[in-house]
């Protein structure tokens, strides 16, 4: 069987890369790799995801490039594959725009985790927030009036001489809370707050709230980052994570087109762009 002949290990030193920022990326926070991280899949799906998982960064993990390496598997075999990968959680295909010395330009890349992953970490995670490992969802944060609550009161365990109450440090947690709104660690509240202490402070709730207010860091400035189109993994239709779930569009999902509220535009530019393909092929075959 194809399967029984598939050999990560021989094959996965050897195999090509693609361009310089494009191919393969590893999802971030996966959990280690273990014997059975694809076991809830099938035998042929898991023995290509494992091939996958064992590629580094930036291998050509398209759909021609992975049929030339692994023995047995045409195109149409490994494009099957790749859609359940999708509809598994362990891949993703991206498009993200960027700039560099070459100009503006699209990026095209496939994101690959072990770890699987549903829809809304997805989607989290191609907006920019990445969520916690796993198919549960993220535990919430500490809120920052909370988090600056906590600050407090164990810099006053830490330094006796600001002998705030428990009133006063619910009182200035607000304050405290606006310090970690802006990125800044309990460190850099603690250094801000403590440092070069006078002796002795006479009153410690204002000294407190003055340097809370007075070296209050700057608001971070906007990220600066690519804008990113999730695509169809079987027809590479450009959508949003909302409209494409388990990264498939609804003419790759089979389901019923709702005529009420018409195609939806990126399904309509998916199909259009299949037909072309077609013509263009037609147009190249040679008269009998």
């Amino acid at each position: 069987m194809a399967v029984q002949q598939l050999s990560p290990a021989l094959h996965a030193p050897a195999h090509p890369m693609a361009k310089p920022g494009f191919g393969k990326r590893s999802a971030p926070d996966q959990e280690p790799r273990r014997a059975r991280d694809f076991a809830h899949l099938p035998k042929r799906e898991a023995a290509i995801a494992g091939y996958i998982d064992r590629l580094p960064d930036g291998a050509d993990i398209s759909i021609k490039a992975l049929a030339r390496e692994l023995e047995g598997f045409g195109q149409c075999a490994i494009g099957t594959v790749l859609r359940k990968l999708s509809e598994a959680g362990h891949l993703r295909r991206v498009r993200r725009d960027v700039q560099d010395a070459e100009g503006a330009r699209w990026v095209y890349r496939t994101y690959f985790t072990r770890t699987a992953r549903p829809d809304a970490w997805w989607a989290a995670f191609l907006s920019g927030d990445v969520p916690q490992s796993g198919m549960a969802d993220p535990s919430p944060a500490q809120e920052p009036e909370a988090r600056g609550y906590d600050a407090l009161a164990r810099l006053v365990h830490q330094h006796p001489q600001l002998a705030l109450s428990a009133v006063e440090c619910e009182a200035l947690a607000d304050l405290a809370g606006d310090w970690f709104r802006r990125g800044a660690t309990e460190a850099q509240l603690v250094r801000a707050v403590a440092s070069m202490l006078p002796d002795p402070v006479r009153h410690p709730f204002g000294f407190v709230q003055n340097r809370l207010i007075n070296r209050l860091p700057p608001k971070p400035p906007a990220p600066v980052q690519g804008r990113y189109v999730m695509e169809c993994t079987d027809c590479h239709a450009p959508g949003t994570p909302d409209s494409l779930p388990d990264g498939l569009c609804r003419i790759c999902r089979s389901e019923p087109c709702v005529r009420d509220d018409g195609l939806p535009a990126d399904v309509v530019r998916g199909k259009a762009a299949r037909l072309r393909d077609t013509v263009r092929t037609y147009k190249i075959r040679p008269a009998p």
